[in-house]
């Protein structure tokens, strides 16, 4: 049956660009000079580059509205810190620490005397580290308790009594010590004492207050100087970390990516060089395929100067935006040079450009309009660092479709008046037409002009005549269209099977490069001290009589309840009220009292002060309390994801009071929750924008139904293979995927529109004529910009390795689609317009 057009806009928008076309190709200086004029200036606004680069990992890659933002402001608000007691599992943020881990080098264990004594030594560096002409010191700019400097008690433990260790408790002057996070690599006997040990970590915390700050920054940077130094120790191999190093590792990040952005964009100009050669002299793209990188580049310098001299932050996800927009303009380059070579060589320039614009730049309109749309949408995500990356780029397409129909086209016409002239593409001499009468040296190194006499047309490439004369028909075969659709199902199924095996969560390590102290750190962080993960507040964050003896049972139930968790440790506890009631008998009070409980309350926390942190006791009402339970096992992103799962779920069990769980790790936690449905409603935005847009501008529903199911059929399969790349769904790979899924648009629309544009009569012609016309291209874009972006695959960085895997997954599978998929689907799902005219007169001899 036949269908109603919806293609409201193509016929109008055909004659606007097949005017404009000719407009250039009329007067092409100013649509080449104008753009780079614009780009130097809008350029000058990278000189507010480091101003605006933003590096601040918490802000750019968590959820603005994060859950556990909020219940952070709740324990700000509810337990003021108290600087003078500092507590590291009572901190609401990270403050300001520096850490080193020495593990042996050899079987001792790490507290054995020579290795131990370089542990010392080590640690006395440190100490001593000077600050502003030696005036202050650690000792000046420690975190306190008790009215000195916090210190790793585990060095005063092993200094003491190294044979007598108990772990993962060990009471040192009459208190409870907590080892499990100072000491790894244990090995203890039936009665818990350790025998060996393998690394040990020494943490030092400084003050978190604006009075000392910059104090505090260059202690940390004399910390960096000394651990970054060789280490004289031939017993033990040292890893450093302090609060400050992710931020300086995101900073050079974005620096050393504009190197790499300058080799990729070298690669792709040579490799779009070599994809454009002729051995016709004439009608050689050599400059052409030069010119159409440039254009990119341009895009890239007049958007990202706009927006900095507009003051928009600059974050390190925005550094992959200048990849995309390469992609982008290669695929438009090779759409507008295959369609110049379809128009009459003997027409005028302006009739050539004419032609070429009606029938490419629709096609260049339908992606970009959706991919601008996208990511317009996409500014309105929780996640800054995507909203900024989604602003730079829907700026760098529309500047990249501008300079594709202004600067491109204007040297397409320019060089389009070299060839009418039939000069050499290299020295612009007037060389003869006519080979025959010349050398065979003379033919290679100067001939040229040649043209297809039956079509007007230029001599198609090898390559173009290999889709039309070969993989076209043989595509079109029946036996060979049942192979494509049973290999599309076994796509399908591999693909779906793969989604439910993709692991989230992130390592934040993975922002810094591969030989950066933080991996190192990181890496023997999880080797060694992964036993026990990090201490987690349980929170009453609401009024509670807890002298009621029933409901503080019920209370304690749900505390216990934490403590049936796989990943909580059941020994270890603190507790306030359980050290309260056990001094409530030792003082023989009646703590089932209200009154007797508060009024002693205020005696209990001056007996033990360290407590006083932990209940919000104002006006005589308890508003809030704090409990803390430890974490054991946390090996990896997805078991922080299932602990943060299982705690926040025990929480809303508990029926008798309000209970929140916190720790400022959560903060990052936070994005797991959010990355898998920012994916699929991006997906879902990405697929009705290009539903709206195929519909208005193609003009077959059918086919503008299909181009929008390319998108969910290539989104599966990219989630599926990224599986088998053991490539992780977190806040990166979410930007990445999501660009990439909006970049494959390009290549079933432009084979869809292609498909339902030909003056062929059969499905199947229209298929082998789409194919003639566009495979070469498609295929041009793909090796261009995969070989060219290759080296983002050795790279340092594991965000640039990350965004070519999913790069390199989309454009492949896409063109699968665009070029075995879509046009065999087609070819079943359309009518021809020779079985339209049939049934409209039937319906005509009805009437």
């Amino acid at each position: 049956m036949g269908f109603q057009r919806t293609d409201c806009l193509s016929k109008h928008l055909l004659r606007i660009f097949e005017k404009l076309g000719s407009t250039v190709g009329s007067c092409p200086f100013y649509f080449f000079i104008i753009p780079i004029i614009v780009s130097a200036a809008l350029g000058g606004g990278f000189i507010f580059l480091k101003e605006m680069e933003d590096s601040d990992l918490e802000r750019q890659f968590t959820p603005r509205k994060g859950p556990s933002k909020v219940t952070r402001a709740f324990v700000r608000e509810n337990f003021p810190y108290d600087y003078a007691m500092f507590s590291e599992e009572r901190l609401f943020n990270k403050g300001n620490f520096a850490s080193i881990i020495a593990v042996s080098t050899n079987t001792d264990s790490i507290l054995e005397n020579s290795t131990f004594q370089d542990v010392i030594r080590l640690n006395n560096k440190i100490l001593n580290i000077p600050v502003d002409n030696v005036r202050l010191g650690f000792k000046e700019l420690c975190a306190r308790a008790n009215g000195g400097c916090v210190s790793n008690a585990v060095l005063e433990i092993a200094s003491s009594d190294k044979t007598n260790i108990t772990y993962p408790r060990h009471t040192h002057k009459s208190s409870s010590v907590f080892l499990g996070s100072v000491l790894g690599g244990v090995t203890t006997d039936a009665n818990g004492t350790v025998r060996h040990a393998q690394a040990v970590k020494l943490n030092y915390h400084l003050e978190d207050q604006e009075s000392t700050a910059e104090a505090t920054t260059s202690w940390l940077r004399g910390f960096t100087e000394l651990l970054s130094g060789e280490v004289e120790s031939k017993h033990i191999d040292v890893s450093y970390y302090t609060s400050k190093s992710k931020q300086e590792e995101i900073d050079s990040h974005i620096t050393d990516g504009f190197p790499l952005f300058l080799i990729t964009y070298a690669c792709a100009i040579t490799l779009s060089v070599i994809s454009c050669l002729r051995r016709d002299n004439v009608r050689n793209k050599v400059w052409v395929a030069f010119f159409g990188v440039i254009s990119s580049g341009l895009a890239v310098v007049s958007s990202f100067g706009l927006l900095l001299y507009l003051r928009v932050p600059f974050v390190i996800t925005v550094a992959n935006s200048p990849f995309l927009i390469l992609g982008i303009g290669l695929n438009n380059m090779f759409i507008m040079v295959s369609d110049w070579q379809h128009s009459h060589v003997t027409d005028p320039v302006p009739k050539r450009m004419a032609h070429t614009y009606k029938e490419a730049v629709m096609s260049i309109t339908i992606t970009a309009l959706t991919d601008v749309l996208k990511f317009f949408i996409g500014v309105m995500s929780d996640f800054p660092s995507v909203q900024y990356f989604c602003l730079y780029t829907a700026t760098s397409i529309i500047f990249s479709y501008i300079y594709t129909i202004t600067f491109f086209g204007a040297f397409m016409a320019l060089n389009g008046l070299r060839e009418a002239g039939n000069r050499h593409w290299l020295t612009c001499m007037k060389i003869p037409s006519n080979k025959t009468n010349n050398s065979e040296i003379f033919n290679i190194f100067c001939g040229g002009g040649d043209y297809d006499k039956t079509t007007g047309a230029e001599n198609k490439p090898p390559a173009s005549r290999f889709f039309k004369k070969y993989y076209g028909p043989f595509l079109m075969k029946p036996w060979v269209k049942g192979v494509v659709i049973l290999l599309y199902v076994a796509y399908l199924a591999a693909s779906i099977f793969g989604c439910f095996h993709v692991k989230k969560g992130i390592e934040l390590y993975d922002l810094a490069a591969d030989n950066s102290h933080v991996i190192t750190f990181s890496k023997k962080d999880r080797d060694y001290f992964s036993d026990y993960g990090p201490s987690i507040m349980v929170i009453v964050s609401e009024e509670f009589p807890y002298w009621d003896n029933i409901k503080r049972h019920q209370l304690q139930g749900c505390i216990e309840n934490f403590k049936e968790q796989q990943f909580v440790d059941t020994e270890i506890f603190t507790s306030w009220l359980d050290s309260y009631l056990v001094y409530g008998q030792e003082t023989h009070l009646n703590l089932d009292d209200r009154d007797v409980f508060l009024s002693n309350l205020p005696q209990f926390f001056n007996s033990s002060p360290i407590f006083k942190q932990d209940v919000n006791l104002t006006g005589g009402v308890i508003h809030a309390s704090r409990f803390f339970i430890q974490t054991v096992n946390i090996s990896d992103a997805s078991k922080e994801i299932e602990m943060l799962s299982g705690l926040k779920s025990t929480a809303k069990k508990c029926s008798v009071a309000s209970l929140l769980v916190y720790n400022h790790e959560f903060i990052y936690f936070d994005q797991y929750s959010v990355v898998v449905s920012s994916i699929i409603k991006n997906v879902f935005v990405i697929t009705a924008v290009m539903l709206v847009v195929s519909l208005l501008l193609i003009p077959n529903p059918i086919c503008s139904l299909l181009v929008t199911c390319s998108i969910g059929s290539v989104t599966v399969g990219v989630t599926g293979f990224m599986a088998l790349w053991k490539i992780s769904l977190d806040s990166i790979s979410m930007i990445i995927f999501t660009v990439c899924i909006g970049f494959t648009v390009d290549f079933s629309a432009h084979m869809s529109y292609a498909f339902v544009s030909s003056k062929k009569l059969s499905q199947d012609e229209k298929a082998v004529d789409a194919l003639s016309n566009l495979g070469y291209p498609i295929l041009q874009g793909v090796l261009s910009t995969v070989v060219g972006l290759s080296m983002l695959s050795i790279s340092e960085f594991h965000t640039f390795r990350t965004f070519f895997n999913i790069f390199f997954l989309v454009m492949f599978i896409g063109m699968v689609h665009g070029l075995a998929f879509i046009p065999v689907i087609l070819t079943i799902c359309t009518c021809s317009d020779k079985e339209e005219a049939e049934e409209e007169h039937v319906k005509v001899s009805k009437l």
